[in-house]
């Protein structure tokens, strides 16, 4: 199964977005869409799993989107929320967690969770460049987490 992961698009679906997110089989996002249409976008691509950001609009359809979500895709639990300061501590069964705004890609493992920051798709920071990611579940388990440079 191929899971991409996009964040901090603050109002912008750069065309290499598109590109980096063909093919796969569902789109988690991480929050500060800022753009209810970007979402209608991704769900061109694939379908979306959306957590609500802290720059995200009071609306009909952002109040209905949840500060955290909890899928399991391919036989992976993932942890999705916007902050990585709202994770808190991860339920036992949790594989991998999802967050999003710092503008600073992550893949780091820290006692055996795998913790993906996609980076922002569009105003990266700390130097970084503006990514998102494509993430590989085999069996249960990550396979691969890629980086895509936009």
């Amino acid at each position: 199964m191929l899971i991409g992961i996009i964040s901090d698009l603050h109002r912008v679906l750069l065309q290499n977005a598109y590109d980096a997110l063909d093919g796969c089989d569902v789109i988690l996002c991480a929050g500060d869409y800022e753009s209810v249409p970007l979402i209608w976008e991704l769900e061109s691509i694939a379908p979306v799993i959306a957590v609500r950001g802290n720059c995200d609009i009071s609306s009909t359809f952002t109040d209905k989107l949840p500060l955290t979500a909890h899928p399991r895709l391919g036989g992976v639990r993932i942890l999705m929320t916007h902050r990585p300061q709202d994770v808190g501590v991860p339920a036992s069964d949790v594989d991998v967690v999802v967050h999003g705004h710092t503008h600073i890609p992550r893949d780091e493992v820290l006692q055996g969770i795998r913790y993906i920051n996609p980076g922002s798709a569009s105003e990266p920071k700390g130097g970084s460049s503006a990514t998102v990611v494509r993430m590989t579940v085999d069996e249960g388990h990550v396979s691969e987490v890629l980086f895509v440079t936009l």
